[in-house]
């Protein structure tokens, strides 16, 4: 049977342990998620548990980077579950803190980022929530003090954010991005796929064929701008309600410039359920 990892939900604790396997000079990998974890965060652990002794998950649901029009109340948490899948890919603590505890009476700053994370894409539609996610990034970094963390592709603009924060606040933690992690038709894995209904679910893998095919067009030396306005209107045919579909120069997210490597990113609602997904170009 494998090891249950150990479940933390006090800052002191947390700290002591840390404290002791830095004392006998452990290297700590930290993977953050908000639970109701699937295939694509194992993954993200098995990694970890590649370029580290030791791996923290961190489960926490962040309000702060919710709207109030948003899941936050209904997201799921299975928590139990989740533990024991961590268990079956050799976590060795879980890092379950109280929102309470997290954001205690009083707590009164927050970190507001620039850069990837003003460039028009998950921003412009969804203002907050960069400011929640590195506000709550960075304290996952400062309570864990990890030497690794490890954040999904999938959530690519996001990647870009954390890894900016950790370089412009000279944080001693190497950010790393693993590959997305698919169904076998090409869908991304996701915590919310399970809101699709068995029909929209159907329709769902038409969002990374049409990605993938504007990737290998422009890749091709195709317009751009044409082959992003073919896509749109794809996905919208497809019943798709788009957020966006852009090409971004890969390391900024700036516009795409000729000679680097570039990202082709899409947010699209189907039913009520939103979905992301990108792919490199070239």
């Amino acid at each position: 049977m494998a090891r249950r990892p150990v479940v933390v939900r006090k800052l002191a604790r947390l700290r002591h342990t840390v404290g002791r396997w830095r004392g006998a000079g452990e290297t700590i990998a930290l993977v953050p998620t908000m639970g109701a974890l699937h295939a694509g965060h194992l993954s993200l652990v098995r990694l970890a548990r590649r370029r580290a002794a030791r791996v923290v998950v961190s489960i926490f649901v962040n309000p702060a980077q919710f709207a109030p029009s948003e899941d936050f109340s209904v997201y799921p948490r299975p928590f139990a579950a989740d533990v024991k899948a961590l268990a079956d890919v050799r976590a060795d603590l879980v890092w379950a803190p109280a929102v309470v505890d997290m954001y205690p009476d009083g707590f009164a700053l927050r970190v507001v980022p620039d850069g990837p994370a003003a460039v028009g894409l998950e921003d412009k539609i969804r203002p907050h929530f960069f400011a929640g996610v590195a506000t709550v990034v960075s304290k996952l970094l400062i309570q864990c003090l990890p030497d690794v963390a490890v954040f999904g592709e999938k959530d690519y603009q996001q990647l870009r954010v954390v890894a900016q924060m950790a370089r412009d606040f000279d944080l001693p933690v190497r950010v790393i991005g693993a590959p997305t992690v698919r169904e076998a038709d090409g869908f991304a894995m996701s915590s919310r796929n399970v809101y699709l209904t068995p029909e929209e679910r159907a329709v769902a893998p038409a969002l990374h064929r049409v990605l993938a095919l504007c990737a290998k067009k422009i890749a091709a030396g195709r317009p751009a701008a044409a082959i992003l306005a073919e896509g749109r209107e794809a996905l919208e045919r497809a019943g798709f309600r788009l957020d966006y579909l852009e090409a971004r120069d890969g390391a900024t997210l700036g516009p795409l410039a000729q000679g680097r490597p570039g990202r082709l990113l899409v947010a699209a609602t189907l039913g009520r359920t939103r979905l992301i997904d990108n792919v490199a170009v070239g």
